[in-house]
């Protein structure tokens, strides 16, 4: 009776199955994209065809085929396959797989893959508990993930295993994702489908990659679609309402890139680049403040002298985004970022705090010359005709600047010779370089006057 109702059950579920399931490929050859990782040589193909697979993290944006792959590596090998969803597996479960994996192993020889689908739910902890048998090889670990890895999972478990990232297909790779499973027995052997290309490019355009959305667009245009004479056809129209709104995917690894892009695309003088991923992440949900933030940064990392004014109109652009919100600070922060990217660019004076800050942290402290020094705190002063403190300490005194007429004076300043900032011959810059080129060669000239 037992035997009698599980059957009827998975009879039942078969029957409910997407079709992003039905036509799940079984094998390598059937997947497609991940050229990258599955191609001819490439190691993880490797490692799946000789059977000899560590332990790996599978991670990437939703509908990569991180579980497709998991299950392709099931049939390509031969230990036993146990999977399990880390938001409804527990310690005791983990516990349970450990042993029957040494009983399995006891008795048959035979290893474990435990492919453990969205790991980053796992906690810390949790995580810990496989560390020891993954280690041994007792366990082979598939873990796989849409969160960065490298912050989601537990490092000791990293560490022990290979990270494989998966990416969103393309739109030609989307397209045959569809023929494929047109032209899959699985799909609708009852129905003859025919789709205009046009229609394939929408749903693969506006799945942004997503095989699982692709899938779902198919199935929702043939199950809406008349079958009561065995043939459909789809064109752009029907494709088009088949589908929900365009949306990106972004995720933590996208908050992480698309900055990333941007900053570099201003760094890179393309307003048009930097305005395109300003529009992705606003588009996504990203906080205005944020942008800003970041622009304000670069005035001054990437910008610097070459024209100060970048970072009086970063600064603003922040001040203004704080203060008017979105949608219109989507304005203010596209006013910056062009003009940030058309701007000459100089990293001078990043360079130069920089390289300083090396020196103190690696090298012994430079004292502060005794001329130097606060004058309300020397117990040996004495002030000039104008008002000013002069230190006539070890020989030598302060020089005020003003006194000499070209304010330029030969007082070293530091005590030992040292270049931090090489002002770029670009922009304001350019100005600054031909100013501080000409001071530094009267102070050279002026202390090697006998005294």
């Amino acid at each position: 009776m037992a035997d009698l109702w599980k059957a009827n059950r998975d009879i039942a579920i078969k029957a409910v199955e997407p079709l992003a399931v039905r036509v799940r490929p079984r094998s390598i050859e059937e997947i497609v994209g991940q050229t990258h990782l599955l191609g001819d040589c490439k190691l993880l193909r490797r490692m799946i065809d000789a059977d000899a697979l560590t332990s790996v993290i599978l991670h990437g944006p939703p509908g990569t085929g991180k579980t497709t792959l998991a299950e392709v590596i099931a049939n390509a090998t031969s230990r036993r396959f146990v999977r399990e969803n880390a938001a409804s597996v527990g310690v005791k479960r983990i516990r349970e797989i450990i042993d029957d994996a040494h009983r399995v192993l006891g008795d048959s020889g035979k290893r474990t893959i435990l492919f453990l689908d969205e790991i980053h739910r796992f906690s810390k902890s949790q995580q810990d508990v496989l560390l020891a048998d993954v280690e041994r090889g007792l366990i082979t670990l598939i873990g796989a993930t849409t969160e960065n890895p490298l912050f989601a999972v537990n490092s000791a478990l990293i560490s022990r295993s290979t990270l494989f990232r998966l990416e969103s297909l393309t739109e030609d790779e989307a397209v045959q994702l569809l023929q494929n499973a047109i032209a899959n027995p699985k799909a609708y052997p009852d129905l003859d489908i025919q789709i205009d290309e046009d229609a394939m490019r929408v749903w693969a355009i506006k799945s942004e990659g997503d095989a699982r959305r692709t899938l779902t667009a198919l199935e929702v245009a043939v199950l809406s679609s008349d079958r009561s004479t065995g043939s459909i056809v789809i064109n752009k129209q029907i494709a088009e309402d088949s589908i929900q709104q365009k949306v990106a995917n972004y995720g933590d690894d996208g908050h992480y890139d698309a900055i990333s892009a941007m900053i570099k695309s201003v760094r890179g003088s393309d307003p048009d680049a930097a305005v395109y991923w300003i529009a992705r992440m606003l588009d996504a949900g990203e906080d205005p403040r944020f942008i800003s933030r970041r622009l304000a940064i670069l005035a001054s990392e990437d910008i610097g002298n070459a024209d100060p004014r970048a970072v009086v109109i970063a600064q603003s652009c922040w001040d203004l985004v704080e203060r008017i919100g979105m949608p219109e600070a989507r304005i203010t922060i596209a006013q910056c970022a062009t003009y940030l990217a058309c701007c000459p660019k100089s990293n001078a004076a990043y360079v130069a705090i920089d390289a300083a800050l090396d020196d103190v942290r690696k090298d012994r402290v430079i004292p502060v010359p005794m001329y130097l020094r606060d004058g309300n705190t020397s117990p040996r002063s004495t002030e000039d005709g104008s008002g000013k403190r002069v230190r006539e300490l070890g020989g030598e005194k302060y020089e005020y600047s003003h006194n000499s007429d070209d304010q330029v004076s030969g007082q070293d300043y530091l005590g030992v010779e040292k270049r931090y900032y090489e002002p770029k011959d670009i922009g304001a810059e350019r100005v600054l370089k031909q100013s501080l080129d000409e001071a530094r060669a009267k102070r050279a000239q002026r202390r090697a006057r006998p005294q």
